[in-house]
Protein backbone atom coordinates (compact mmCIF):
# COMPACT_ATOMS: atom_id res chain seq x y z
CA UNK A 1 0.00 0.00 0.00
CA UNK A 2 1.33 3.54 -0.71
CA UNK A 3 1.89 6.01 1.58
CA UNK A 4 -0.92 9.05 1.32
CA UNK A 5 -0.26 11.93 -0.80
CA UNK A 6 0.82 15.19 1.60
CA UNK A 7 -1.22 18.37 1.00
CA UNK A 8 0.62 21.71 -0.60
CA UNK A 9 1.35 24.11 2.41
CA UNK A 10 3.72 26.54 0.23
CA UNK A 11 1.11 28.90 0.99
CA UNK A 12 0.14 28.26 4.36
CA UNK A 13 1.14 29.31 7.94
CA UNK A 14 2.04 26.19 9.34
CA UNK A 15 1.23 25.55 12.79
CA UNK A 16 1.63 22.64 15.19
CA UNK A 17 0.37 20.77 17.89
CA UNK A 18 1.64 17.41 19.59
CA UNK A 19 0.63 14.38 17.91
CA UNK A 20 -0.37 12.35 20.55
CA UNK A 21 -0.09 12.67 24.52
CA UNK A 22 -1.72 14.87 27.52
CA UNK A 23 -1.19 17.92 25.51
CA UNK A 24 -3.18 16.37 21.55
CA UNK A 25 -7.02 16.84 22.64
CA UNK A 26 -6.24 20.60 24.92
CA UNK A 27 -4.38 21.52 21.65
CA UNK A 28 -7.38 20.36 19.32
CA UNK A 29 -10.28 22.31 21.72
CA UNK A 30 -8.38 25.63 21.88
CA UNK A 31 -8.03 25.58 17.68
CA UNK A 32 -11.60 24.67 17.73
CA UNK A 33 -12.39 27.73 20.02
CA UNK A 34 -10.05 29.89 17.81
CA UNK A 35 -12.42 29.33 14.61
CA UNK A 36 -9.37 27.25 13.24
CA UNK A 37 -11.75 24.80 11.07
CA UNK A 38 -10.00 21.15 9.49
CA UNK A 39 -10.17 17.45 8.85
CA UNK A 40 -7.65 15.00 9.70
CA UNK A 41 -7.54 12.26 7.07
CA UNK A 42 -6.46 8.85 8.48
CA UNK A 43 -2.91 8.34 8.60
CA UNK A 44 -2.17 11.88 7.95
CA UNK A 45 0.03 14.52 9.75
CA UNK A 46 -1.07 17.25 8.23
CA UNK A 47 -4.43 18.80 7.48
CA UNK A 48 -5.35 21.93 5.68
CA UNK A 49 -7.90 24.57 7.51
CA UNK A 50 -10.57 25.47 5.44
CA UNK A 51 -11.38 28.87 6.94
CA UNK A 52 -7.67 30.01 6.97
CA UNK A 53 -4.13 29.97 4.75
CA UNK A 54 -3.09 27.71 7.65
CA UNK A 55 -1.88 23.81 7.93
CA UNK A 56 -1.87 22.07 11.07
CA UNK A 57 0.70 20.02 11.49
CA UNK A 58 0.70 17.21 14.00
CA UNK A 59 4.31 16.98 15.61
CA UNK A 60 6.27 14.90 18.51
CA UNK A 61 5.91 17.59 21.36
CA UNK A 62 9.49 17.00 21.70
CA UNK A 63 10.57 18.14 18.49
CA UNK A 64 7.99 21.75 17.87
CA UNK A 65 10.36 23.89 19.03
CA UNK A 66 13.05 22.71 17.45
CA UNK A 67 11.25 23.20 13.84
CA UNK A 68 9.88 26.59 14.50
CA UNK A 69 13.32 27.63 15.50
CA UNK A 70 15.04 26.28 12.69
CA UNK A 71 12.08 27.81 10.33
CA UNK A 72 9.78 24.92 9.27
CA UNK A 73 6.74 25.60 10.99
CA UNK A 74 5.21 29.35 12.10
CA UNK A 75 3.30 28.55 15.12
CA UNK A 76 2.82 25.82 17.50
CA UNK A 77 2.05 24.79 21.11
CA UNK A 78 4.85 22.70 23.56
CA UNK A 79 5.77 23.14 27.17
CA UNK A 80 8.72 25.42 28.19
CA UNK A 81 10.45 22.21 29.29
CA UNK A 82 11.01 21.44 25.59
CA UNK A 83 11.66 24.46 24.76
CA UNK A 84 14.87 24.92 27.30
CA UNK A 85 15.54 21.14 26.43
CA UNK A 86 15.79 21.70 22.97
CA UNK A 87 18.05 25.12 23.72
CA UNK A 88 15.73 26.82 21.20
CA UNK A 89 14.99 30.04 23.67
CA UNK A 90 16.84 32.15 21.66
CA UNK A 91 15.84 31.21 18.70
CA UNK A 92 11.68 31.28 19.23
CA UNK A 93 9.02 33.70 19.89
CA UNK A 94 7.68 33.03 22.93
CA UNK A 95 4.36 34.72 22.57
CA UNK A 96 1.70 33.09 25.48
CA UNK A 97 1.05 30.58 28.17
CA UNK A 98 -1.65 28.55 26.91
CA UNK A 99 -3.48 27.79 29.83
CA UNK A 100 -2.61 24.05 30.03
CA UNK A 101 -0.33 21.40 30.47
CA UNK A 102 1.52 22.67 33.54
CA UNK A 103 3.62 20.58 35.88
CA UNK A 104 7.36 20.28 37.11
CA UNK A 105 10.45 18.61 36.31
CA UNK A 106 11.36 16.71 39.03
CA UNK A 107 14.42 14.73 40.19
CA UNK A 108 12.86 11.77 41.93
CA UNK A 109 14.46 9.21 43.99
CA UNK A 110 13.13 5.92 45.20
CA UNK A 111 11.74 6.21 48.90
CA UNK A 112 13.33 3.01 49.82
CA UNK A 113 16.60 4.84 49.45
CA UNK A 114 16.23 7.13 52.28
CA UNK A 115 17.93 9.71 48.89
CA UNK A 116 16.84 13.04 49.94
CA UNK A 117 18.14 15.95 47.82
CA UNK A 118 19.81 15.79 44.44
CA UNK A 119 22.86 16.42 46.23
CA UNK A 120 22.96 12.79 47.25
CA UNK A 121 22.29 12.04 43.15
CA UNK A 122 25.72 12.91 41.89
CA UNK A 123 28.06 11.03 41.00
CA UNK A 124 25.48 8.61 40.93
CA UNK A 125 23.29 7.21 37.72
CA UNK A 126 20.37 9.26 36.51
CA UNK A 127 17.68 8.32 33.54
CA UNK A 128 15.56 10.71 31.59
CA UNK A 129 14.01 12.09 28.74
CA UNK A 130 15.33 15.46 29.21
CA UNK A 131 19.62 14.74 29.08
CA UNK A 132 20.06 18.62 28.42
CA UNK A 133 18.06 20.14 31.81
CA UNK A 134 19.51 17.61 33.75
CA UNK A 135 23.37 17.81 32.55
CA UNK A 136 22.67 21.39 33.57
CA UNK A 137 21.54 20.90 37.10
CA UNK A 138 23.85 18.02 38.12
CA UNK A 139 26.59 20.25 36.46
CA UNK A 140 26.18 22.95 38.79
CA UNK A 141 26.16 20.32 41.84
CA UNK A 142 28.98 18.78 40.73
CA UNK A 143 30.58 22.03 41.25
CA UNK A 144 28.98 23.30 43.89
CA UNK A 145 30.60 20.28 45.74
CA UNK A 146 33.75 20.65 44.51
CA UNK A 147 32.85 17.30 42.40
CA UNK A 148 34.22 15.94 38.70
CA UNK A 149 32.25 17.52 36.20
CA UNK A 150 30.40 14.65 34.26
CA UNK A 151 30.60 12.13 37.34
CA UNK A 152 27.00 12.07 37.78
CA UNK A 153 25.78 9.33 34.56
CA UNK A 154 22.76 10.27 32.78
CA UNK A 155 21.13 8.17 30.66
CA UNK A 156 18.46 8.64 27.86
CA UNK A 157 15.33 7.16 27.41
CA UNK A 158 12.12 8.16 25.79
CA UNK A 159 9.99 6.86 27.96
CA UNK A 160 8.44 5.05 31.04
CA UNK A 161 11.22 6.62 32.89
CA UNK A 162 10.13 6.00 36.86
CA UNK A 163 10.73 2.01 36.16
CA UNK A 164 14.35 2.97 35.31
CA UNK A 165 14.92 2.85 39.16
CA UNK A 166 13.09 -0.25 39.94
CA UNK A 167 14.50 -2.11 37.08
CA UNK A 168 18.07 -1.29 38.81
CA UNK A 169 19.05 1.28 36.00
CA UNK A 170 19.55 4.31 37.91
CA UNK A 171 19.57 5.73 41.30
CA UNK A 172 17.47 8.21 40.39
CA UNK A 173 15.45 9.93 37.47
CA UNK A 174 14.35 13.19 36.34
CA UNK A 175 10.80 13.27 34.61
CA UNK A 176 7.79 15.71 34.42
CA UNK A 177 5.46 15.65 37.16
CA UNK A 178 2.07 16.53 37.45
CA UNK A 179 -0.34 15.02 40.25
CA UNK A 180 2.68 12.55 41.36
CA UNK A 181 0.37 9.60 41.48
CA UNK A 182 2.31 7.52 38.72
CA UNK A 183 5.58 8.08 40.78
CA UNK A 184 4.02 6.95 44.17
CA UNK A 185 2.83 3.75 42.42
CA UNK A 186 6.33 3.07 41.69
CA UNK A 187 7.84 3.70 44.88
CA UNK A 188 9.58 7.56 43.96
CA UNK A 189 9.14 10.70 45.64
CA UNK A 190 10.06 14.25 44.89
CA UNK A 191 13.22 15.45 46.14
CA UNK A 192 14.39 18.95 43.93
CA UNK A 193 12.48 20.89 40.78
CA UNK A 194 14.39 21.84 38.35
CA UNK A 195 11.68 23.98 36.30
CA UNK A 196 8.05 24.45 36.33
CA UNK A 197 6.72 24.29 33.17
CA UNK A 198 3.34 24.76 31.37
CA UNK A 199 2.26 24.92 27.80
CA UNK A 200 2.92 28.08 25.63
CA UNK A 201 2.59 29.30 21.66
CA UNK A 202 5.98 30.00 20.04
CA UNK A 203 6.43 31.39 16.84
CA UNK A 204 9.26 31.38 14.07
CA UNK A 205 10.82 34.81 14.68
CA UNK A 206 11.26 34.99 10.81
CA UNK A 207 7.44 33.84 9.61
CA UNK A 208 6.69 34.77 5.91
CA UNK A 209 2.91 35.05 7.78
CA UNK A 210 3.25 37.60 10.20
CA UNK A 211 -0.11 39.43 9.75
CA UNK A 212 -1.49 35.95 10.02
CA UNK A 213 0.20 34.79 12.44
CA UNK A 214 -0.57 37.96 14.92
CA UNK A 215 -4.12 36.92 13.99
CA UNK A 216 -3.86 33.92 15.48
CA UNK A 217 -2.14 35.09 18.50
CA UNK A 218 -5.10 37.64 19.37
CA UNK A 219 -7.18 34.24 19.22
CA UNK A 220 -5.54 32.44 21.61
CA UNK A 221 -4.97 35.52 23.84
CA UNK A 222 -8.94 35.87 23.54
CA UNK A 223 -9.88 32.69 24.51
CA UNK A 224 -7.26 32.32 27.31
CA UNK A 225 -8.51 35.45 28.26
CA UNK A 226 -12.34 34.42 28.52
CA UNK A 227 -11.38 31.63 30.82
CA UNK A 228 -9.55 33.37 32.97
CA UNK A 229 -12.19 36.60 33.71
CA UNK A 230 -16.01 36.96 33.78
CA UNK A 231 -17.79 40.13 33.01
CA UNK A 232 -19.27 41.88 36.10
CA UNK A 233 -22.35 44.50 36.14
CA UNK A 234 -23.56 46.39 38.43
CA UNK A 235 -25.27 49.52 39.69
CA UNK A 236 -24.20 51.89 42.59
CA UNK A 237 -24.19 55.44 43.25
CA UNK A 238 -22.01 57.93 42.11
CA UNK A 239 -20.24 59.04 45.39
CA UNK A 240 -19.47 55.14 45.89
CA UNK A 241 -17.98 55.27 42.39
CA UNK A 242 -14.12 55.61 43.62
CA UNK A 243 -13.90 52.77 45.80
CA UNK A 244 -15.60 50.49 43.41
CA UNK A 245 -13.47 51.06 40.99
CA UNK A 246 -10.69 50.15 43.04
CA UNK A 247 -12.43 46.75 44.26
CA UNK A 248 -13.30 45.76 40.47
CA UNK A 249 -10.69 47.93 38.33
CA UNK A 250 -10.63 45.76 35.73
CA UNK A 251 -7.87 44.88 33.12
CA UNK A 252 -7.91 48.49 31.89
CA UNK A 253 -10.88 50.08 33.50
CA UNK A 254 -14.78 49.74 33.81
CA UNK A 255 -17.12 50.61 31.45
CA UNK A 256 -19.85 53.69 33.44
CA UNK A 257 -22.87 55.00 32.05
CA UNK A 258 -25.54 57.16 33.49
CA UNK A 259 -29.01 55.75 34.74
CA UNK A 260 -32.26 57.55 34.67
CA UNK A 261 -32.11 57.83 38.52
CA UNK A 262 -29.99 60.97 39.35
CA UNK A 263 -26.46 59.98 40.86
CA UNK A 264 -26.05 56.68 39.85
CA UNK A 265 -24.03 55.08 37.51
CA UNK A 266 -24.28 51.48 35.71
CA UNK A 267 -20.67 49.50 35.48
CA UNK A 268 -19.59 46.94 33.51
CA UNK A 269 -16.35 45.40 34.69
CA UNK A 270 -14.16 41.91 33.93
CA UNK A 271 -12.70 40.26 36.71
CA UNK A 272 -10.93 37.21 37.21
CA UNK A 273 -12.95 34.64 37.90
CA UNK A 274 -11.42 33.01 40.98
CA UNK A 275 -12.14 36.74 42.89
CA UNK A 276 -15.80 36.80 41.72
CA UNK A 277 -17.42 35.61 45.44
CA UNK A 278 -14.85 38.21 47.50
CA UNK A 279 -15.16 40.62 44.78
CA UNK A 280 -19.63 40.89 44.83
CA UNK A 281 -19.29 40.75 48.75
CA UNK A 282 -16.85 44.24 48.55
CA UNK A 283 -19.63 45.84 46.51
CA UNK A 284 -22.61 45.33 47.59
CA UNK A 285 -21.01 46.35 50.98
CA UNK A 286 -19.95 50.05 49.42
CA UNK A 287 -23.42 50.08 48.51
CA UNK A 288 -23.99 48.38 44.73
CA UNK A 289 -26.95 46.95 43.54
CA UNK A 290 -28.56 44.76 41.05
CA UNK A 291 -24.96 42.87 40.96
CA UNK A 292 -24.73 40.30 37.70
CA UNK A 293 -21.98 37.43 36.55
CA UNK A 294 -21.96 37.34 33.30
CA UNK A 295 -20.09 34.37 31.35
CA UNK A 296 -17.71 35.34 28.71
CA UNK A 297 -16.87 32.53 25.83
CA UNK A 298 -14.71 34.72 23.68
CA UNK A 299 -12.66 38.52 23.60
CA UNK A 300 -10.03 40.72 22.24
CA UNK A 301 -7.72 41.98 24.75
Amino acid sequence: MSAPSMPDTSDRLIFAIPKKGRLYEKSLNLLENIGVQFYRKPRHDIALVSNLPVAIVFLPAADIAKYVAEGNVDLGITGIDIIQESQCEDRVQQLLKVGFGKCKLQVQAPVASGVSSSEELVGKRIVTSFPHLTAKHFNELEKALGKEAGSTRIQFVSGSVEAACGLGLADGIVDLVESGETMKAAGLWAIDTIIPTESILIGNQKTRFPELAEKLRARVEGVITAKKYVLCQYNIHRDSLPAAQKVAPGRQSPTVTSLEQSGWVGVSVMIERNEVADKMDQLKSLGATDILILQISNCRV
